[in-house]
């Protein structure tokens, strides 16, 4: 059967509220990591499709489906890398010709709710042309924050402009952290995005995982490892937030949302700098 170059993503999600009381937690998770580019060459062929291991805009324990991202583009239209690749050419980012890498959480007996997912963007050479960080509220909106040009292990910064959380004001900004490393045969991705404001540091959040071909074997380990995953995800999400609300932690209404569908941050020059 054919992985389509798809990894499973075994790690951990953390959670750390600093103010105006702590709140932290740390999960056991798992995350997918799709090859866009190639897994659209590999759609072309609808045989090779059937072979899919990990199945593609068609049911199984768990999917991918184009519609859950960006705009929402059937296959026909080009699905999600067709929606991609157009918010990249708008935002004048001409140079990432080389694979597109998604970091997401499937559908789950189809069901899915994808708190973020991050596009990595290459050029030829394997370089970072940009990352898009794509957030989705509970409230059915999304919101899309682009680093241009970005590096491993550098952070990169951009206003908080969408609400997310009742218990966070849309204010303040977002620190950005990607780290994609091998050691010993095994690839691994930590994403962290820290929100501060003009107090300082209020959230420490990191995704992080070790990378494992999507074969189907592997598919029904994880399965039946984390049953009912994204239900999961939407019952800890309203957990917590009443474990807020119980430390009368300050609560926002939700504005409208931004105008501008993606916000463009920029790279830490001192960061780059410190470590080159």
């Amino acid at each position: 059967m054919n992985t389509g170059g798809i990894f499973i993503g075994h790690g951990q999600i953390r959670h750390v509220r600093l103010r105006p009381a702590h709140h932290a937690f740390n999960y056991a998770a798992y995350f997918v990591m799709l090859p866009m580019r190639h897994l659209q060459t590999v759609l072309r062929n609808p045989e090779a499709c059937k072979d899919l291991a990990f199945p593609v805009n068609r049911s199984g324990l768990m999917s991918f489906y184009d519609v859950d991202h960006g705009d929402g583009r059937l296959p026909a239209q080009g699905g999600a890398l067709a929606w991609l690749e157009a918010l990249l050419a708008e935002a004048q980012v001409n140079d990432a010709d080389g694979e597109i890498w998604l970091q997401t959480f499937p559908r789950v007996m189809g069901y899915t709710f994808k708190p973020v997912s991050f596009w990595y963007c290459h050029r030829q050479d394997d370089s970072l042309a940009a990352i898009v960080a794509e957030v989705h509220n509970t409230f059915g909106e999304r919101h899309c924050y682009l680093v241009k040009a970005p590096k491993w292990g550098t952070t990169a910064l951009a206003d908080k402009v969408f609400h997310v959380s009742p218990f966070c004001d849309v204010a303040g900004h977002y620190q950005f952290r990607f780290m994609r490393t091998t050691h010993d045969g095994k690839q691994r991705i930590v994403a962290r995005v820290d929100h501060g404001d003009e107090h300082g540091p209020l959230i420490q959040t990191s995704q992080s995982g070790a990378l494992i071909t999507a074969t189907a074997s592997e598919i029904r380990r994880t399965f039946w490892r984390y049953p009912l995953w994204t239900l999961a995800v939407m019952l800890r999400i309203h957990w917590h937030a009443m474990c807020l609300w119980l430390k009368r932690v300050p609560f926002f209404h939700k504005p409208p949302p931004p105008a501008q569908f993606v916000s463009v941050g920029q790279v830490d020059a001192t960061s780059i700098s410190q470590s080159s």
